[in-house]
This record gives C-alpha cells, sequence and structure tokens, in this order.
C-alpha cells in the first residue's frame, strides 16, 4: 500500500490540475474555442503539448514495459521520428495554415470529395479509440498496485473522469495541461534511471554487465527479413507511422491551428517530435535497467509479474516517499490529458466533418451540445476497448499493432493527393479499394489460412508493415493510373 504523504502528494497534485484545466471551461465561449484555442496559445505551450502527447502513458509505462521484456529494437521507432517531423513541417503544416480549417480531412474533400474525407475521418476515429483504450488501461496499473483496486473498476473510474475532464477543459485545457505534465515527466523519468542505475548492488557499472550479456541494448538484426521486427522494418515503420503521427493526426493538426502563425506551428512541431527522441532513450534505458536491477535482486520482485507492470511496482515501492505519489499523479495526469485530447479530436472531427455537412445552418449551442454528446460516446467506447486489453501479454505490441491496422493507409490517400496533382476523384477511389483489399489481407489472412495448400496464401510480413504496405498500394496504384489515364488522353487527342 502507498504511503499516506505519497497519497497526500497524489492527491494534491490531481486536485489541483483538475481545477486549472476545469477553469478553462469559463473560457470555451464557442466552438471555435473548445477546438482550437482561437488560435492564440504559446508556440512552447503547443510544442509541449505535442511532446507530451506522444509520451502519454503508453511511452512512459509500456516503453519500459517493452525494453524490460525484449530490447532496444522498438527505439529504432524514434529514430525515423526527426525524417518524418521535417517533412511534416515543409509539406503539412504550411498545408494547413493555408486552408484555414480545423479539420485536418477538409484537404482531401477539396481535393477527391465527400468520400475521401469520410474514409479518413472514419480510419482516424478507429486508431483514435484503440489508442484511448491503450492509455486507459496502462494509466491505472500504477493506481492498481497503489490501492490493490480491481483494474476493471479503476479502468471505469478513470474512464469516467477523463470524460468529465474533456467535457469541461476543451483543447485550452489538454494543451496547457500538458505542458505541465510533459515537464515534470521528464523530471520524474531522470530521477528514476538515476535511481536505478545508482542502485546496483554492485555499482552502475553491474546495470551495463548484465544488460549486454543478455542483449538488452540489441536494437534487432540488420538483415532483411520481412516476418521479424528487424532493424529495418522498424526504421520503415516508424517512418510510415510517424509521418502520419506528425503529419495528417487530427490530435496535432489542430495544435498546429492552435499556435499563433505559421512560423510558430512550425518550431512548435519541431520543438515537440525532436524532444521524444532523447526523452524515449531514457524511457528504454530505465526498462533495460529494471531488468538488471531485478535480476541482481529477484527477491524485490514478485514472481510471475507482467513486463507492463514492472516500472508501476518500481515507482511504489523504491522510489523516495513523496516523489512516488508525484510521479504516479503526473502519469495518471498526463494519461488524462493524452485521452482528453483523442476524445476533443474526435468530437472535433464528428462536429466539423459530419454534422455541420449535415446541418448548414448551425448555432453554437448546436455546436457544443454536439461536442458533448460525441464526447460522451467515445469516452465510453474506450472504456470498452480498455477492459478488453487486460490480459494483452504487452500493451505496445497491441496497441503498435492495431494503429497499423486501422490506419488503413490513409496516409497514401495524403500523399496522392499531396504530389500527384493530376490524380482525380475516380483514380484515388480505386488505388484506396486496392489498399484496404491489401490491408485486410495483411490483417485476417495469418488467422484464415494457417495450415494446408492455403498457408501459402498468408501474409508474409511483420504486423507493423500493415500500415507502410498499404500507404505504398494506395499511393502507387493512384499514381499508375494517373498516368495510364494522361497516356489515354494524349492518345485521344491525337
Amino acid at each position: 500500500m502507498i504511503n499516506p504523504i505519497d497519497l497526500i502528494v497524489f492527491l494534491v497534485y490531481m486536485i489541483a490540475i483538475v481545477a486549472f484545466g476545469s477553469s478553462f471551461y469559463f473560457r470555451n465561449k464557442d466552438s471555435e474555442a473548445y477546438t482550437s484555442g482561437g488560435g492564440r496559445l504559446p508556440s512552447w505551450v503547443v510544442g509541449m503539448s505535442i511532446f507530451a502527447t506522444f509520451v502519454s502513458s503508453i511511452s512512459f509505462l509500456a516503453i519500459p514495459g517493452k525494453a524490460y521484456l525484449s530490447d532496444w529494437n522498438a527505439f529504432v521507432f524514434s529514430l525515423s521520428i526527426p525524417i518524418a517531423s521535417i517533412m511534416a513541417v515543409k509539406f503539412f503544416v504550411p498545408l494547413y495554415r493555408s486552408i484555414n480549417s480545423i479539420s485536418a480531412y477538409t484537404y482531401l474533400e477539396r481535393r477527391f470529395g465527400l468520400w475521401a474525407s469520410r474514409y479518413a475521418s472514419i480510419c482516424y476515429i478507429l486508431t483514435q479509440l484503440m489508442r484511448t483504450g491503450s492509455i486507459l488501461y496502462l494509466l491505472v496499473l500504477p493506481l492498481n498496485l497503489m490501492f490493490g483496486w480491481d483494474i476493471a473498476t479503476l479502468i471505469i473510474i478513470t474512464g469516467l473522469a477523463v470524460i468529465f475532464y474533456s467535457l469541461l477543459g476543451g483543447i485550452q485545457a489538454v494543451i496547457w495541461t500538458d505542458a505541465i505534465q510533459g515537464i515534470v515527466l521528464i523530471g520524474g523519468a531522470l530521477v528514476c534511471a538515476a535511481l536505478l542505475l545508482f542502485g546496483m548492488p554492485e555499482g552502475p557499472s553491474q546495470l551495463f554487465e548484465i544488460g549486454t550479456q543478455n542483449e538488452k541494448f540489441s536494437l534487432g538484426a540488420f538483415d532483411l527479413n520481412i516476418s521479424e521486427s528487424t532493424f529495418w522494418v522498424m526504421i520503415i515503420y516508424g517512418l510510415f507511422i510517424n509521418l502520419q503521427n506528425y503529419g495528417i493526426d487530427q490530435n496535432y493538426v489542430q495544435r498546429y491551428m492552435s499556435a499563433r502563425s505559421e512560423k510558430e506551428a512550425k518550431s512548435s512541431a519541431l520543438f515537440g517530435s525532436l524532444l521524444y527522441v532523447p526523452v524515449s532513450m531514457v524511457f528504454f534505458f530505465i526498462g533495460t535497467a529494471l531488468y538488471s536491477y531485478y535480476s541482481a535482486q529477484p527477491d524485490l520482485l514478485p514472481e510471475g509479474t507482467a513486463a507492463d507492470k514492472v516500472f508501476p511496482h518500481f515507482i511504489v515501492n523504491a522510489l523516495p516517499t513523496g516523489i512516488t505519489g508525484l510521479l504516479i499523479a503526473a502519469i495518471f495526469a498526463a494519461g488524462m490529458s493524452t485521452v482528453s485530447t483523442s476524445i476533443n479530436s474526435t468530437a472535433t472531427i464528428i462536429l466539423t466533418d459530419y454534422y455541420k455537412r449535415m446541418n448548414l445552418k448551425t448555432s453554437e449551442r448546436s455546436n457544443m451540445k454536439v461536442l458533448y454528446i460525441a464526447s460522451l460516446v467515445f469516452g465510453l467506447l474506450g472504456i470498452g476497448v480498455a477492459l478488453a486489453m487486460i490480459n494483452v501479454k504487452s500493451a505496445l505490441d497491441a496497441w503498435w499493432s492495431l494503429a497499423s491496422i486501422f490506419s488503413g493507409g490513409m496516409l497514401g490517400l495524403f500523399l496522392l493527393g499531396y504530389f500527384s496533382k493530376k490524380a482525380q476523384n475516380f483514380q484515388a477511389a480505386i488505388a484506396v479499394c486496392v489498399g484496404l483489399l491489401v490491408i485486410l489481407w495483411m490483417s485476417l489472412s495469418p488467422m484464415i489460412f494457417t495450415d494446408g495448400p492455403m498457408e501459402y496464401f498468408k501474409n508474409p510480413f511483420h504486423v507493423n508493415l500493415t500500415i507502410v504496405v498499404g500507404t505504398t498500394a494506395i499511393f502507387l496504384v493512384g499514381i499508375l493510373l494517373t498516368v495510364s489515364r494522361i497516356g489515354q488522353d494524349r492518345q485521344s487527342i491525337v
């Protein structure tokens, strides 16, 4: 059970954060303020919010769990972030600022028609639903160790609290609280890393000796095996998923639009994304350090502890009094902010891309009502997904697999529209159909074609490559159809 002082620190921090976030309720006088903050937020706050959105409880708890269970292969994902963020700043941020729409998918509607924005927005909503469930699940693990309460009960209580917080604060509360959580989480991670490093029985060198002996620092194999999580599979997956995150994800687009200018939006995107690389290295180091720490002192870790629960166990049992309460509160509040971001962005899409499309004459009262209802429904669905994740082996693997599948290769449609100015509605629609068939085959064939002659048709690619192959299929098919159409048009003219 948690020390009373840690409990007091936890409660005081949580009350202060919730009160601070809820205070923005009085600034949300209309739907624009609720979804973009009126485009008046400082660049450093937006940048820290972008960083904190990417971190969340998925990074803070799942990455150490992943490193503890295996090695640093997943860190290769972080190495692709600089490339993806630079591309996003060069191509996508100016695009969204020029369109001046809070929805990331307005561009697709103008480029290819209503069906394109519908396709992308549905893919986005499904992806965020999986993300919300993953974060809610990871969010309650420290509380489960603190109080011994049932995980399912904690998920429900926490989920309802996040829904309430989301309904009150809007995007301004999310961004400002994100900035606070980001600073606290970085400090907490550094403290944990230092305590693990200098808490080894035989000194810091023992940590590296145990880790090296068990290949815990490995970045993965460098061969060209497409069915395993090799270095190359992770770098390619990371490039595509991060380009999707920083380029077309509604969570980030709302932040680009909340900055004061295009220049500040670009600097915020670069700052928030590049900060994640060294911080994620600290998270992987913590996971490896936990392995060495408990390998050297196995009596300190209960037998059979799941990988995702090892770091929460360390936080509750090994950190100094007061630091435990503060760090758990920061993780909890950061997770709340991240889930609140997903809820807010999804509600924004429902309002902008669906409700306003069906109702040309809307009032601010009806707009706010839609935002509230959409937030409530989405939050409840997220609780359901979190409950379904209780027995997964690794929450990080589950999240990455689901994100890769539900993203639907929508990045390919964006790239086709942006880089192929002559691609038209028909070519794009056919390309998306082909891409969806490829994604369905990659996702379902391992479960359907398990033995016999049909096993030959099973997907040979690693599950993380679903987004890569789906995106590439949509882009290349669209390009080929466009080139073919242009050739036919020239022949008909001749």
